[in-house]
């Protein structure tokens, strides 16, 4: 049971990390805060999921391809408003889905 929950607040530690790292920019391009929470929040809830999932594939590959489907939604969303923004959303949920899958790997596995 401790291990299970150490590897929990380890998830929400990798998840609040990529979470303020995906959120600096959107600050520094004073967007919205509806917007800087979702993506906070999205973040958080990948470093939850990502380093458990059992996938035979690389953690760096698995966080990759799970932060890149989990952002499409977003994405739609997004492109109406704003469809010079998808781009940076998709090299940012790449880069940060391969680091939240390698650290859980490291810190959680």
């Amino acid at each position: 049971m401790d291990s299970m929950m150490n590897n929990i607040w380890i998830g929400l530690v990798i998840g609040m990390v990529a979470g303020i790292i995906d959120v600096t920019p959107m600050i520094l391009r004073k967007l919205d805060r509806f917007s800087c929470l979702s993506a906070f929040f999205h973040w958080v809830a990948l470093g939850l999921i990502i380093p458990f999932v059992t996938w035979e594939v690389r953690p760096w590959l698995k966080g990759l391809i799970i932060a890149e489907l989990t952002a499409v939604p977003i994405m739609i969303i997004v492109y109406p408003r704003d469809a010079k923004a998808v781009f940076p959303m998709a090299v940012f949920s790449a880069v940060l889905g391969a680091g939240v899958g390698a650290a859980g790997a490291v810190f959680a596995g």
